[in-house]
């Protein structure tokens, strides 16, 4: 058995993400439990240097755990070949620059959502990653996450028979900073630093629609700015200029229709933050980031409409809860892992810079449909 070891430069790890879950639950994690096994005796161990541009945070971060090495000084470290990869979650705005200094030092890479800021130049990267031969990924976490998957082996199942639609809740009140601090950094709500919430969750719902039900055909969305002013982290007012809410609806292949709401300025009265409810000819399910619940047509209750006088059903009894079945580990984490074996043995990884721009193009189509006040077609960006 032999221990290898694999270099990763981390630029972003000082926020929130790029702290808690890639590095803190995925790549330190992997550490943890003395590695990434390779199925063939092999061990890979992750070794991260962390890269950012404040340079007392990066030396906060790395002696809280225990790392050795970071810098503010990215050039220097894509310069090292003894590094093979490269993952940014740092600002949208900067991504396209970093990625492509990255693939041009011969990094493989590894990236956030959004993998940029257009469409445009998501497939400048992809196109750019293939012509240099590097392996490519961006993060779709959701697809891992226990609910997401435990949905996604009843669609596997035939569970639902003929799948209807798909109807999606997604959000929480995010205070506006002046008598509670908010719990999202101002910039996601300043359009000219690439906030708003359709850039940053139609990214989510494209693939999650793509890869557990069907492609997304056509698009129509509204956007709101329902909270005009906020107060950001140094206790300054300033005027929201980005999105806090999107209200969309998507064509799916095979007759399929989903509704989306996301939402920074709602409150939750459900199980999760996120709920996303299927109904099909057979059976309907709901599913959250950790549980699913179904009702087969069998179970199916007979209510009929009558408001004068008590509801006789209590609902939510009818439903079943679809079994673990297994351990579900960090989203994240997991699919760190399976990047980290594509690129040391070259094993399958379906989510490459083509399915972060088509991520970033159900975004734009968004806003273009929400300006234009009409359904949009989404083109395929197959071939590209």
């Amino acid at each position: 058995m032999a221990q290898i070891r694999i270099g990763i430069i981390m630029n972003g790890v000082t926020g929130r993400m790029g702290l808690n879950q890639h590095l803190i639950r995925s790549i330190l994690a992997i550490r943890g439990q003395g590695g990434l096994s390779l199925g063939d005796g092999d061990v890979l161990m992750p070794d991260p240097i962390l890269v950012g541009r404040n340079e007392n945070r990066l030396r906060a971060i790395a002696n809280a755990h225990g790392i050795s090495r970071w810098s503010i000084d990215l050039e220097r470290c894509l310069a090292n070949g003894e590094d093979e990869i490269y993952f940014d979650s740092g600002t949208t705005g900067l991504r396209e620059d970093n990625v492509t200094r990255a693939i041009n030092a011969g990094k493989h890479v590894y990236c956030e959502k959004p993998l940029s800021t257009t469409v445009a130049s998501s497939l400048r990267l992809a196109k750019k990653a293939e012509e240099a031969g590097i392996k490519h990924g961006i993060v779709q976490d959701k697809l891992f996450l226990p609910g997401v998957r435990k949905l996604r082996r009843l669609v596997d199942s035939g569970f639902f028979g003929k799948i209807l639609s798909v109807r999606g809740e997604f959000g929480y009140w995010v205070f506006e900073g002046d008598w509670q601090p908010a719990q999202r950094p101002s910039w996601n709500y300043r359009k000219e630093e690439e906030g708003g919430i359709i850039l940053d969750m139609f990214c989510h719902w494209r693939y999650v629609l793509d890869h557990t039900f069907a492609p997304v055909k056509s698009v129509s969305c509204v956007g709101a700015t329902h909270i005009p002013e906020r107060v950001d982290e140094d206790g300054d007012q300033y005027v929201c200029t980005a999105d806090d809410a999107a209200y969309g609806s998507f064509e799916l292949e095979g007759g399929i229709f989903a509704q989306i709401n996301s939402s920074w300025a709602t409150r939750v009265y459900r199980d999760e933050l996120f709920n996303l409810q299927v109904d099909g000819t057979e059976g309907s399910a709901v599913a959250g980031l950790r549980d699913c619940k179904t009702q087969h047509r069998v179970n199916t209750p007979r209510p009929t409409w009558n408001p004068d006088l008590p509801n006789p059903f209590r609902f939510r009894e009818h439903w079943l809860e679809v079994p673990d079945n297994g351990e579900f580990e960090n989203g994240f984490k997991v699919q760190w892992e399976m990047f980290l074996r594509h690129v040391v043995r070259n094993t399958p990884f379906p989510h490459t810079f083509v399915d972060g721009a088509r991520g970033v193009q159900l975004a734009e189509l968004g806003l273009r449909s929400w300006a234009e006040r009409r359904w949009l077609d989404v083109p395929s960006l197959d071939g590209n």
